[in-house]
């Protein structure tokens, strides 16, 4: 198998755990909290797209989804324009609001046919090609690409967990 399909499985396979995360979600779930400084489902899915949109809009050198395809206006949300969701604090959790999960999945699906798009053009020589000397050792964009993957699935787990939590507490 060729290593940007495998990287292509990867994400599609992320894509498959949204979706079943949000798939017939109660629409106050997206927003309930199990204690106040707990993250939302709405939130870790917000969050795990943006750094997919951010990471894979700065190795492909393009613009990322949220802006491009006015996913910013449409969310409305008072944060920072180029907010991913590092370091947001409970309060700023709390500012990631949808009204239905038919947001979150439109961003995630557009996000993830940019992300699919870039694979394509990718060849596995081109994953050796370093993104970020900002670390010892510099990262490459394969390894980018798998910290990506790394992140977006323990997020979209605890997503799916969270979910878990708050149906069965009804």
């Amino acid at each position: 198998m060729d290593t940007t399909a495998l990287l292509d499985d990867a994400f599609t396979r992320v894509n498959g755990e949204v979706h079943a995360a949000l798939d017939g979600i109660r629409n106050t779930y997206l927003t309930e909290r199990i204690d106040p400084g707990a993250n939302t489902v709405a939130w870790l899915v917000w969050h795990l797209t943006r750094v997919q949109d951010d990471h894979v809009a700065d190795a492909a050198g393009s613009e990322q989804v949220w802006h491009a395809q006015g996913f910013e206006e449409r969310f409305g949300l008072p944060l920072d324009a180029d907010d991913t969701g590092f370091g947001h604090s409970p309060e700023d959790v709390a500012a990631v609001r949808v009204d239905s999960p038919e947001p979150l999945i439109a961003y995630h699906d557009a996000v993830h046919q940019r992300t699919r798009e870039y694979l394509g053009t990718l060849s596995s020589q081109s994953l050796g090609r370093i993104v970020d000397d900002a670390w010892d050792p510099p990262v490459s964009l394969g390894v980018r690409l798998v910290s990506v993957i790394g992140d977006t699935m323990q997020h979209v787990g605890q997503a799916a967990f969270l979910r878990g939590v708050l149906e069965r507490r009804g």
